[in-house]
């Protein structure tokens, strides 16, 4: 039988913390193994539980969540970090992104999307909310502009902590996917998970899943939300 999931949630408002846990508690599929009202608290737990996932708030008293996913993710070695929070500020998104955060969600997510976003991310997926993956495109497209040697600059999202990312290949790199795999990059462009894609294109999900590390090895990326924001600034999705 597979383990559940162990998963410490870090937030400070005590009232939407132990209500959060108690509903990912009905989910057999998880195991709440901590919860904690800041950071120092949160590194603790992580020492002592070994989580699989931290869900973590932004804004924490003293040191706020951002700044502490890495020294969370020293704690914790192999832990994913899934942002959970109320702000919408592209910044804070860029921010965490770019610190090792596997995954950005606003609060307003409903439970059952917040179970399959945990589940992706600790499958090595990028979850981003829509509305949030449409202001990092608008952010991206407005702060990295062509060079004049023909590049654009990187855009350091890890989807298992891998920071920073190599810069962006020029267009010609395109050439070097097969039709299948622009179908692909596509629609992870749109936002849809490796089980969407293929439902639409009729395949087997592990065979996305080897056309997703193709495409991110031939590209020279490494997270689908790179992926994603590479297809858009080409419009290609």
């Amino acid at each position: 039988m597979t383990m559940p999931i162990a998963l410490l949630v870090v937030d400070d408002h005590t009232l939407f913390r132990r209500g959060l846990v108690a509903l990912l508690s009905l989910d057999e599929r998880f195991h709440v193994a901590g919860e904690a009202g800041d950071i120092g608290e949160a590194l603790r737990c992580a020492e002592r539980s070994k989580p699989d996932l931290i869900l973590l708030d932004n804004h924490l008293p003293g040191v706020l969540g951002v700044d502490g996913i890495a020294t969370l993710k020293d704690a914790a070695p192999g832990t994913r970090i899934l942002m959970l929070t109320v702000s919408e500020n592209e910044d804070d998104l860029s921010a965490a992104l770019q610190a090792g955060a596997d995954g950005y969600l606003l609060k307003t997510v409903e439970l059952d999307r917040l179970a399959e976003s945990i589940v992706k991310v600790l499958d090595g997926e990028s979850v981003v909310s829509p509305e949030m993956m449409t202001k990092l495109v608008a952010a991206f497209r407005s702060k990295a502009p062509p060079s004049s040697h023909g590049e654009v600059a990187a855009v350091n999202v890890g989807s298992s902590g891998e920071v920073p990312a190599p810069a962006r290949p020029d267009d010609s790199a395109i050439a070097l996917l097969s039709a299948r795999e622009r179908e692909v990059l596509a629609l992870i462009a749109r936002g849809d998970s490796n089980k969407l894609i293929a439902r639409k294109l009729d395949i087997a999900e592990t065979t996305v899943k080897i056309h997703v590390q193709h495409i991110l090895r031939k590209l020279q990326l490494s997270s689908r939300v790179q992926a994603a924001v590479y297809a858009t600034g080409r419009d290609l999705a």
